[in-house]
């Protein structure tokens, strides 16, 4: 097994800052007027609608409102919108707000939810314009009423509202100082303002004493990007931060073990998978190889070794608690060493199969581990661990070779979120996967106003998607998080910190 590193030596980089000129937040640990949340990763941008991970909705909740959200139990509640109704399967009805004001002082109006709404079903060179392109256009009624038309019916337009790439931007602002300029000073309508980036460092905010929900709870709310778990850990025992996300199983113990502290641990949306590369040409692209793979992990042993446990197997990523999934794959996984090896000779690779494994360095132990249970088997692995950012541009331009592994969530808590990336369109130049029958039925359902037909559609991909491995599956995971001493924190499924929710004891 061949590893190789991508990771970005700390010390030798000088990291880029923004500001908006305003107080910067004061520094963590013991301030409690201050909420430091420690996280793996970065987030790729301010512009809610060109993000395309958990993390930077987790950070961008905050300062950026949708019109309506999800509870810590995924009911709909109000935000921005007052109420909806459906007027016909094309058409959604939503009054507003009449008392918001962005960070800058402008009143929030219907023409700030036709501009964003419009922007991202429009450009589609935004990453979330995938989940919105269908929207045909905004129609403002009166000055705090819209009607939102789509090309086609949508049954889950509501989940679309509540996640992101629906984050509300101000219209005016930006048509009058353009995208980048906001990019720079980015203005929400949310509880905490931008002060400071420091790019791969640190986002730090502070609060929106005019927001409409009331005071915000914190002076300040500063999220840190720590890639090494070993470094969160550290910060947390010595009060450099007030959460530490992704906390290693081997130091629960230790953090239980210093008065005040504590660890909560539950169940997210993000499973992961390794996804594999179809194109003509490609070893992966043989399905007996695929099979090899799938057949060669053994999922139980990477959650108890690496995960502590806190992990579940799974067949498939529409996991319990999202429309469409299929009980019959969950808690379940196969592994057989033996018919691995047999496959991989009846491929002809019986003397050594070559692929390339990336990962980022946020996963580095698990990519370690299927490396070496695929080397078991008979295949020669050239593993790349990447820093995050270098993993997410990877990602992005699908230049990742044989296979990948990566973590996803679901914000939509919709099957049409697991299986976006692999419709014809989309996956193009990534996996190249293509089963017609499979294009049809995530086609169909995407329109499918039967819920019952429509669940049953979901549930037939995921069969097929057992037969076709274009990716296969490890592990819905576990989130562990280290708390500090005084702080109230529940962790959500869907993994986003709403500072207004996290509170001192």
């Amino acid at each position: 097994m061949l590893v190789i590193t991508g990771c970005g030596n700390a010390t030798e980089t000088k990291n880029e800052t923004q500001t908006n000129g305003g107080t910067a937040s004061a520094p963590a640990g013991g301030d409690k007027t201050t909420l430091t949340i420690a996280n793996a990763t970065d987030i790729e941008s301010f512009d809610t609608h060109n993000n395309n991970n958990t993390m930077s909705e987790a950070v961008l909740v905050n300062v950026f409102d949708y019109l309506l959200k999800n509870d810590a139990e995924q009911n709909k509640v109000p935000v921005l919108a007052t109420s909806w109704e459906q007027v016909n399967d094309t058409t959604w009805r939503l009054k507003l707000r009449e008392d918001v004001k962005f960070h800058n002082g402008d009143p929030f109006t219907a023409a700030d939810v036709k501009f964003s709404l419009e922007r991202v079903a429009k450009d589609t060179t935004l990453k979330q314009n995938t989940y919105y392109k269908h929207i045909k256009e905004v129609n403002i009624i009166d000055n705090y009423t819209v009607d939102i038309v789509t090309e086609t019916p949508d049954p889950i337009m509501l989940n679309r509202l509540s996640r992101m790439g629906a984050g509300i931007l101000p219209s005016k602002y930006i048509e009058e100082n353009g995208i980048e300029a906001f990019l720079k000073a980015p203005i929400g309508t949310g509880p905490y303002k931008f002060s400071k980036w420091t790019k791969d460092d640190r986002i730090e905010l502070v609060k929106n004493a005019d927001y409409f929900g009331g005071t915000p709870k914190w002076e300040n709310v500063v999220f840190r990007s720590i890639p090494e778990a070993s470094t969160r850990v550290s910060e947390l025992l010595t009060g450099g931060v007030d959460i530490a996300a992704g906390v290693p199983a081997t130091d629960i113990a230790r953090i239980e073990g210093v008065d005040g502290l504590s660890v909560e641990q539950a169940k997210i949306q993000r499973v992961l998978h390794i996804i594999m590369r179809m194109t003509e040409g490609s070893i992966t692209a043989d399905p007996k190889v695929r099979e090899a793979i799938d057949l060669a992990i053994d999922n139980q042993v990477i959650i108890d070794s690496i995960a502590g446990g806190a992990g579940i197997p799974t067949r498939t990523s529409v996991t319990p608690g999202n429309f469409g999934s299929d009980p019959s794959l969950y808690e379940t996984f196969e592994y057989d060493q033996e018919r691995a090896r047999a496959l991989l000779k009846e491929a002809g690779y019986e003397n050594g199969a070559k692929v390339s494994f990336s990962s980022s360095v946020q996963y580095k132990e698990v990519a370690e581990v299927v490396a070496a249970m695929l080397t078991d088997v008979g295949f020669e692995v050239n593993l790349e661990i990447l820093e995050a950012s270098s993993f997410s541009e990877k990602l992005n331009s699908k230049k990742f070779n044989e296979l990948f592994l990566l973590g996803v969530g679901n914000s939509l808590f919709d099957a049409s979120n697991n299986y976006n990336r692999f419709k014809k369109e989309n996956a193009a130049g990534e996996t190249d996967y293509n089963n017609p029958e499979v294009e049809e039925l995530l086609q169909s359902a995407l329109q499918n106003m039967d819920v019952a037909d429509r669940e049953k559609q979901y549930q037939k991909v995921q069969q097929q998607f057992t037969v076709d491995r274009p990716t296969i599956y490890l592990y819905q995971m576990k989130g562990i998080y280290g708390i500090g001493a005084g702080i109230g924190y529940t962790p959500r499924l869907d993994e986003m910190y709403y500072a207004e929710d996290i509170t001192l004891k």
